[in-house]
């Protein structure tokens, strides 16, 4: 089954994977961009044609462009989402876009007639607010935004998930929802927009991390991520569910490691040490964005990724497999020089 679907976000990481691979299986794809100027650069890495593949210029925060982006979409993939690699000035910088982008594509979604909206959300709004120590969660489980570990991320995905949800069990009509919650998304680098998670193995790689603190999360390869999104738009039967897109949780000293053992010329900067907790605690005073996460040292936050398998058939490739694609692919771009 193909038709015409919407990847809103498509200079993004997860997006570009998804477009490709949408464009392989038959689809005609159109896609949302904040700045225009950016299709030159774009089309050529993501393969179609002027029909199969179609920009459109439209925003999170206002209304223009997203009819004609919508107009004759059987199908939506809402990928696009604010994030920020440092500590934003105020939380509603990253809460409002996202909440009020998702309910804008969904109301432009509703009155074009578009059948299937999937949502990228995260593990983000699963898996916070629950204490420390070590959890392992489901798609049953929500993140609890009265925890200390919850900062301005956690909550706008949260946030944004919950809104969309509620939006479409009060106006969705006939509108089938699901959502995809991945965990730290890792695999190449296809252009200068990567998911935040990509900063882990950058600055491993670089040397710029002093030993690694103990802090770990879930890794999922963004090709199966991309390929998580493909099945949701089409599988029957699904309508309100929710998938965790997720591989095994690993510690920062575990991906420093596989970089080390896999390739160890380019790894030479890689530290293995572990930095003790107190010294983290104290950077914390000084580097806002170690602050945000420095309640999470010690944290196990596992998440099950079986109700993928189960309903959906959708497997992962070895976690190693990404570690060491991602790291290759930010040297032979130059992003990172070894």
């Amino acid at each position: 089954m193909t038709g015409t679907v919407l990847v809103t976000g498509g200079s993004g990481y997860i997006a570009g994977f998804a477009i490709r691979q949408l464009l392989d299986a038959g689809w005609q794809v159109r896609t949302t961009l904040r700045h225009p100027a950016r299709e030159a650069v774009l089309r050529p890495l993501l393969g179609g044609d002027g029909e199969s593949l179609r920009f459109f210029t439209a925003d999170l925060t206002a209304d223009a462009g997203w009819a004609e982006a919508m107009a004759g979409c059987t199908h939506v993939a809402h990928v696009a989402s604010p994030f920020s690699t440092s500590a934003p000035r105020h939380e509603d910088d990253l809460i409002v876009p996202a909440r009020e982008g998702v309910l804008r594509a969904l109301r432009f979604a509703r009155q074009a007639g578009v059948t299937r909206f999937v949502q990228t959300s995260s593990v983000a709004a699963i898996a916070y607010g629950h204490g420390k120590g070590v959890h392992r969660f489901t798609e049953a489980d929500w993140t609890d935004l009265a925890g200390a570990d919850v900062y301005a991320y956690v909550k706008s995905k949260t946030l944004a998930e919950r809104a969309a949800r509620d939006w479409v069990a009060a106006e969705g009509g006939c509108l089938e929802f699901v959502s995809i919650n991945p965990a730290a998304v890792l695999g190449p680098v296809w252009n200068d927009d990567f998911s935040p998670s990509i900063e882990v193995v950058r600055q491993l790689l670089a040397g710029l991390l002093p030993g690694c603190p103990d802090l770990g999360f879930g890794i999922v390869d963004v090709r199966d991520v991309a390929d998580l999104h493909v099945r949701a738009l089409t599988a029957p039967g699904i309508a309100g569910e929710r998938f965790i897109a997720s591989g095994p949780f690993c510690k920062l000293i575990d991906v420093a490691r596989v970089l080390k053992a896999r390739m160890p010329d380019a790894a030479r900067k890689v530290p293995t040490r572990r930095l003790p907790d107190w010294l983290v605690r104290v950077a914390a005073r000084f580097n806002p964005m170690i602050r945000q996460i420095v309640g999470e040292l010690g944290n196990v936050r596992d998440a099950d990724a079986g109700h993928a398998l189960a309903v959906l058939g959708w497997q992962t490739r070895p976690v190693e497999d990404s570690i060491v694609d991602c790291a290759r692919s930010l040297i032979e771009r130059g992003i990172v020089k070894v």
